[in-house]
């Protein structure tokens, strides 16, 4: 307790000046007399109870209300010697004390009943009757401080000690002859008392006080108690409730006050499901129906209340209407819906009024509030009737002027195509506005839900089929390249993390090559350029869950091959550390031996950055590293590692990297390093990494099948066209041949001729049969002859012999780029290339084989005919 009162010293006349307990308030300063000093100084001897007691008897305002402030605290260290000696003076300086400590006061009175520092029994006797003697101050700001104090001490009062305490005080204050404050109290702890007593006592002792206040003459009063009729009818139950509470709303909605009507038709549509249908049929309807007639004409006040209640409303009262009252609620939610946007009753620009700013104020808010209530009415009109009944108000909301109208929309949006189902596609177009909408706000809005809402319009909707995503694609694409380019010029950056993560779902919703063309580079892109760290990280992260799901392993290399030239090597050391927040991800969302095939290496190349931050943060890296490995697999990996542990012990010389890099080996030796074979220890972890596997392997499955599959049609076109060109062909020469003998080849090629063309003719015998055998030949992960396959596994097999051979520093510097450089699958160029030569020489073979057929014809003519 010695630090606990600071003090602030001034030097004068050698004497010490206390301002208070716990703060350093500037109320003395060396301008002030002798005299004020002297008010203000306290003995430093005295204890932390008797100085509070001095500064509450003797001392300043400001002195009394830090005493108070810290009230809690000397309750936690010292209750007893605190109430038996400070709460008194409080309570004495309450009744003079200004605003400032009255507010302080309630504040810490509660902090001490949350606090539990004394028992209930003890508050009630020591505080309760301080708080009861507070709570009808002059001021409103202190008397609700102290009735919210109040409410909140009730809730764990016993009940004897809430009759004699509260309830029987009460009786006498709620009376006209108090003050409108103490009716005004007293309606509200009546609304509190109703959840503790039972059913007869709330009939014996508290209703009569409800009548009471509900005609009392003051509408303040009378709209208070209204408000208080809701918690009434959850204490009383239906029966009361429809007896006493509902005779008492039908008379207050009736009331000449406003704010009293306003109160009884809230109450009203909040005790909605306490009434049987007799009720609402013959006393709510009717009063619903009068308050939406008059809201237009002579009580506006209650229009933004009844938009807002609008769609709790109509759906509470859904049984009870007639065909023509359903239609008059839904066209009065239409009107609502473009109040203020439009003429009314054909009047000319000059006689319509200027609106005042407090109408177009109100119209706004009664927009919104049909924007919110919009799920509601569609409920209200069934799903099935939406784009009949209420899609030219959906159009017209999403299209308000007003931001917080298109806002509420694409809060909602996400609830209004849940609820349509199967016809979401129907505001397919309007997802696509506010997806490209000039106001961040809304845009920030509707990605709350925007992986449920394009999973939603690609697989619900009502051709769920490729003809319905192909329709719903073309236009979500450039929206959500649009959306995101608005984000990054922003300076919303949240809004734009916000956004790439979100752009994590589009592979369950695209197609790959439609993320490679017009996402995933642009995804690279602001990892490189942008300035704002977690959006770079977060789209990294998006980029790494589109390498995962991306189906063409040429796309995939590509890729790989940018992130460690583009990031691993790159020239700014900001890039290289991205590039390890990329590793990260690539951990958390492919496999193991993944991770280990491409990124292994580059990784442990960084130790040799000449940018301590990069090495630091590959340090925090290596043991996630190491838990990529795998034994006796990995064995030659886990040997690097060790080896770049090693030189950076002794070859590290700046001294917070080395400290980082002795506390990484002492958690690398504690790591386990998981084997081959499955083990009880790991066994989550490996089976999560063997699914993960067992998935990229699928899509390389998928990938060749796709192949072989577009090579097999491709294959029977060709052959089909080269048989129709060739008959047709055939049939030319014959007719040829008839007309123009004299012109054929002479007789000393033709048996050269004769030779060439039956050879030929095996060669392409033989080159058509391999073909109908082999029709794997032509895949992309196939070579195209016997020496590029050997080139090709010998390529892979260097890694593999490379990495487990010892090996010099520099020699590691530059293996690992060179590796991923050679292990490259064919281009596509080399790859068209050889195919185009393929089938030249097959047609070269055929144009052979037909001159070879024609010759033979010619000859054997001229034999016939010498």
């Amino acid at each position: 307790m010695e630090d606990y009162y600071k003090n602030v010293e001034v030097k004068a006349e050698s004497r010490t000046v206390a301002v208070g307990p716990c703060q350093l308030v500037p109320c003395v300063s060396p301008w002030q007399t002798p005299e004020e000093i002297e008010r203000l100084t306290v003995d430093e001897e005295l204890n932390d109870i008797e100085r509070a007691v001095y500064l509450l008897s003797s001392g300043q305002d400001i002195q009394g209300t830090s005493v108070v402030a810290n009230l809690p605290v000397l309750m936690r260290q010292n209750p007893a010697e605190t109430l038996r000696r400070v709460l008194p003076k409080i309570r004495e300086v309450l009744h003079v004390a200004g605003v400032e400590m009255q507010l302080t006061a309630a504040v810490s009175f509660l902090t001490i009943l949350q606090e539990e520092s004394v028992s209930i029994h003890t508050y009630s006797h020591s505080f309760l009757h301080i708080i009861l003697q507070n709570v009808e101050h002059r001021d409103s700001g202190v008397s609700n401080a102290w009735l919210e104090t109040l409410l909140a001490v009730i809730e764990t009062l016993p009940k004897e000690t809430i009759r004699h305490e509260i309830l029987n005080p009460l009786v006498s204050k709620a009376q006209l002859s108090q003050t409108l404050q103490s009716r005004l109290v007293s309606c509200k702890i009546l609304g509190k008392l109703a959840n503790k007593f039972e059913a007869h006592i709330i009939k014996r002792e508290i209703l009569p006080l409800v009548k009471s206040l509900c005609q009392d003459v003051e509408y303040e009063v009378r709209s208070c108690m209204c408000r208080q009729l809701e918690h009434i009818a959850q204490g009383i139950g239906t029966e009361l409730t429809k007896n006493v509470v509902l005779p008492e709303l039908v008379e207050l909605a009736r009331d000449e006050g406003s704010s009293v009507r306003l109160a009884a038709f809230e109450t009203l549509v909040n005790l909605l499901e306490m009434f049987d249908a007799d009720d609402r049929s013959q006393t709510v309807l009717p009063l619903v129906k009068s308050f939406c007639e008059k809201s237009f004409k002579a009580d506006e006040s209650i229009l933004v209340s009844l938009s807002f209640h609008l769609g709790k409303l109509c759906n509470g009262l859904y049984g009870i209407f007639t065909p023509e009252q359903h239609l008059r609620f839904l066209e009065f939610y239409k009107k609502l819906c473009t109040l203020g946007l439009q003429q009314e009753n054909g009047h000319s620009d000059n006689q319509i009024q200027f609106q005042t700013l407090e109408q177009e104020k109100k119209y706004i808010s009664v927009r919104k509030n049909c924007a919110y209530n919009f799920p509601a009415m569609i409920v209200f009109v069934d799903p099935k009737n939406f784009h009949l009944e209420l899609y030219s108000t959906f159009f017209c909301l999403c299209h308000d002027p007003e931001v917080p109208v298109r806002y509420t929309m694409a809060v909602g949006f996400y609830e209004v195509a849940k609820i349509l189902n199967s016809g979401v596609y129907a505001i397919h177009k309007e997802l696509v506005t506010l997806l490209q909408d000039e106001s961040l706000e809304v845009l920030d809005a509707l990605i709350g839900h925007l992986p449920e809402i394009l999973e939603l319009m690609t697989t619900v909707g009502e051709n769920s089929g490729s003809e319905s995503k192909l329709l719903t694609v073309p236009d979500l694409i450039p929206a959500l390249t649009t959306a995101e380019q608005r984000a990054a010029t922003s300076l919303k950056w949240r809004t734009h993390e916000k956004l790439l993560q979100k752009y994590a779902c589009l592979p369950h919703i695209i197609s790959s090559d439609q993320i490679y063309y017009r996402f995933l580079h642009r995804m690279l892109t602001i990892i490189m350029t942008n300035n704002v760290l977690p959006v770079q990280k977060a789209a990294a992260r998006t980029l790494c869950v589109y390498l995962r799901y991306n189906r063409k392993q040429e796309q995939r290399h590509e890729v790989i091959q940018k992130l460690i030239e583009q990031l691993g090597q790159g020239k700014s050391y900001w890039n290289r550390l991205r590039f390890l927040d990329t590793c990260e991800f690539i951990m958390e969302l492919f496999s193991k031996s993944f991770f280990c095939k491409y990124f292994f290496l580059p990784v442990l190349e960084l130790t040799h950055d000449p940018v301590a931050n990069v090495r630091m943060k590959l340090c925090y890296l290596l043991p996630k590293v190491k838990s990529t490995l795998k034994v006796p697999t990995d064995k030659h990996l886990l040997q690097q590692l060790e080896l770049c542990i090693r030189k950076l012990l002794c070859q590290e010389k700046d001294k917070d990297v080395l400290t980082i890099v002795k506390r990484t080996v002492l958690e690398l030796d504690r790591m386990e390093i998981s084997v081959d074979a499955f083990q009880k220890r790991f066994y989550e972890n490996d089976l999560l990494d063997q699914e993960k596997e067992r998935e990229e392997h699928l899509l390389l499955e998928m990938e060749q099948l796709e192949k072989e599959k577009q090579q097999n049609e491709g294959r029977s076109a060709n052959i089909s066209d080269k048989m129709f060109e060739k008959k047709r062909r055939d049939s030319k020469t014959s007719s040829a041949l008839a007309k123009n003998i004299p012109l054929s080849v002479s007789g000393s090629s033709t048996p050269s001729t004769s030779k060439e063309g039956k050879k030929s003719k095996l060669v392409r015998s033989q080159s058509f049969s391999t073909q109908a055998l082999h029709p794997k030949y032509g895949n992309i992960d196939k070579c195209p002859n016997k020496s590029s396959a050997a080139g090709y596994s010998s390529s892979i097999s260097g890694v593999g012999k490379g990495s487990i051979l010892p090996f010099s520093e520099d020699s590691f510097r530059t293996r690992s780029t060179s590796n991923i450089g050679n292990v490259a699958f064919p281009s596509s160029s080399s790859l068209a290339t050889s195919s185009r030569n393929s089938v030249n020489s097959v047609d070269q073979k055929n144009n052979g084989n037909k001159d070879s057929q024609s010759r033979k014809m010619s000859l054997k003519n001229r034999k016939s005919n010498p």
